[in-house]
């Protein structure tokens, strides 16, 4: 009966407390955790991390802790060695959603070197942007425009920028773990490269 009345639930074989077992589905649920967004769930996933990790470990997940930035989030262990189930499916970026994504980026970086702790852009800002390097291949300019307000519904809901009044983003650290400066770097180059032949193209 002792047993009994620390049941959370009917059948109940778990041996973590309720508001741990809170944090560790959250952050599986979750892109990530935050220290900003709820700082008592954040507590509690440092006071508890150790056995947070070991339930993740027992799914083949990383917990990654990054105290800098204020973010924990998971990762899919891989090996070579040897063969492991895929938990995580990762949903890659669609074209547009790259390109606001480096726009993003290179705002955050560039405004954090400037000293500013929360960078926020608007919408206007990301679809100049973002339209100067979308072509015809890409759709009409409404239906870029559309492609573009997705991508940012997208990634608000990632946590990636929250918005904070209609059209106007706060740009979160969590776009640095999303796009990390070497991949940046490639995607520039690779942007740069796209601009060029299609100004030859033009030209010829």
């Amino acid at each position: 009966m002792e047993d009994d009345l620390d049941e959370l639930f009917p059948g109940d074989r778990g041996t973590l407390d309720a508001e741990i077992r809170r944090v560790l589905v959250h952050v599986l649920q979750r892109r990530f955790l935050s220290a900003e967004g709820n700082r008592a769930e954040w507590k509690l996933l440092l006071e508890h991390q150790q056995i947070i990790e070991s339930r993740m470990h027992d799914l083949y997940l990383r917990l990654v802790v990054d105290l800098g930035r204020g973010l924990a989030y998971k990762q899919q262990v891989r090996s070579d060695e040897f063969e492991v189930p895929i938990l995580l499916k990762d949903a890659p970026y669609n074209r547009t959603e790259t390109l606001v994504l480096v726009h993003l980026r290179t705002v955050f970086q560039r405004e954090s070197a400037a000293g500013e702790s929360a960078p926020r852009i608007d919408i206007e800002d990301v679809e100049q942007t973002v339209l100067s390097y979308l072509t015809d291949a890409d759709g009409s300019p409404a239906r870029q425009q559309k492609a573009i307000r997705a991508a940012l519904d997208r990634l608000d809901r990632e946590g990636v920028i929250d918005e904070e009044t209609t059209g106007r983003y706060r740009i979160s650290a969590l776009v640095e773990v999303v796009l990390s400066a070497e991949k940046l770097a490639e995607l520039r180059a690779w942007l740069r490269r796209q601009q060029q032949e299609q100004q030859e193209r033009e030209n010829a």
